[in-house]
């Protein structure tokens, strides 16, 4: 009998065009594994935790430290190195190479605050910009963790040869065509062939706004060598209602397995509800089975989410889940102590359970079960075993003792 290949749901995630990366209601909407930035516009950490502080400063000081990377990247492209025999233009080139990649890593944790270890990151980068560094920038942020690179074509210029500029861009970059995407309105598109998927793995569209009725475009279906990203707009006075039915029905139009849907500068509520909208449940209560691991996958524990527990957790960036016995939001340590830090949701290849990534906190010990321990599945077993022996061990040595001596003396 033939085996079908695993299937996985269409589901939404953050794009930050105008709005800041680092606020308290935005910091945590990577958390559902994917985001999208606009360096051009989207400002970074402002100088404190205050939303209303993030202003024309906070912007440009992102913008000048992104346009710096480009100029690290120009000065790296000049440098010919295709002489095997001329090392020392070699060298150089390295060196501005690692320089240019540790000012992106750097622009992507710090200034966006953007954990690209575990969520995937595509970066929007100006076709000017890349022709410009012979494509070293696309390279250079590829190589600092961002998971794709997003060529757009302008605008301006789409009626203008604009998409063969941006064609052109994308063979500039010389990276593999999974790892770059090509973003166009919807407007005008012109038929996806070779001459586009040969060079770029998925195809972004632009959608100028979200109606309920969407009835004004229709998703392409001939997708077997591409994959299809839908960029939304919402429109201010879109009822919650309206916003669900028209991500819903575009997700089950996209299909299982062939891509996915960004949302322009979305709040946390807007961003888990239509999360939520675009998986299944066939439980009475309408929860989600949830498995809450380390980033290590291992598994702490089983616990359940509701819609209003997803929004929950995207709106603070810790561990919220739904308690069936108390009938309301359980956010993990309020009580105990014993908090999560969220790192990212997954929801799993049936679309009906989800994963929270977390990393457990905790003054006295880092416990997740309510019997003190760090996972509900008992004592631990393996390099978790050994770990808690050497931290027992550093912790009830005595004075003096060799084990003590084993600890603090760098000789031995």
């Amino acid at each position: 009998q033939q085996q079908t290949a695993p299937t996985m749901a269409c589901l939404p995630y953050p794009t930050f065009l105008q709005s800041p990366t680092q606020t308290p209601s935005t910091q945590s909407l990577s958390a559902v594994g994917r985001v999208r930035i606009h360096p051009l516009t989207c400002p970074g950490i402002s100088d404190n935790d205050s939303e209303s502080s993030v202003g024309a400063s906070s912007s440009s000081a992102a913008q000048e430290e992104y346009q710096a990377i480009i100029s690290k990247c120009i000065q790296q492209s000049k440098v010919v190195d295709t002489d095997t025999t001329d090392k020392e233009n070699a060298k150089l080139r390295k060196k501005y190479m690692k320089e240019g990649v540790a000012m992106a890593s750097s622009y992507l944790s710090q200034t966006l605050g953007i954990d690209v270890s575990i969520v995937d990151v595509e970066i929007v980068l100006n076709i000017d910009s890349i022709t410009e560094t012979d494509g070293c920038l696309a390279s250079c942020f590829l190589d600092a963790g961002c998971a794709y690179v997003v060529v757009r074509v302008k605008q301006e210029e789409e009626k203008d040869g604009g998409l063969a500029k941006a064609l052109e861009a994308c063979d500039a970059t010389r990276v593999p065509r999974e790892r770059l995407v090509l973003h166009m309105k919807n407007t005008g598109m012109p038929e996806i062939g070779n001459e586009i998927t040969s060079r770029v793995g998925t195809i972004s569209i632009q959608m100028a706004s979200l109606s309920s009725a969407f009835t004004d475009w229709n998703v392409p279906t001939s997708k077997k060598e591409w994959k299809c990203v839908v960029q939304l707009s919402i429109t201010e006075g879109l009822s919650k209602d309206d916003l669900i039915a028209s991500v819903s029905s575009l997700s089950k139009a996209i299909g299982e397995n062939r891509g996915s849907i960004t949302l322009v500068d979305p709040t946390a509520e807007q961003l888990g509800l239509c999360y939520a909208a675009c998986m299944k449940t066939d439980r009475p209560d309408g929860l989600y089975t949830t498995v809450v691991c380390t980033r290590s996958n291992e598994a702490l524990g089983l616990v359940y989410s509701s819609k209003a527990s997803i929004i929950a957790a995207l709106q603070c960036g810790r561990g919220v889940y739904y308690s069936r016995s108390r009938n309301g939001l359980w956010r993990k340590g309020d009580t105990s102590g014993h908090y999560q830090t969220l790192h990212r949701i997954d929801v799993d290849c049936d679309g009906d359970a989800l994963r929270f990534t977390v990393t457990q906190n905790g003054n006295d010990c880092k416990a997740f079960c309510h019997l003190n321990t760090l996972t509900c599945w008992g004592e631990p077993r393996g390099i978790r075993h050994l770990e808690q022996t050497l931290v027992a061990r550093l912790h009830d040595a005595p004075a003096g003792s060799y084990t003590k001596r084993l600890f603090d003396d760098e000789a031995l």
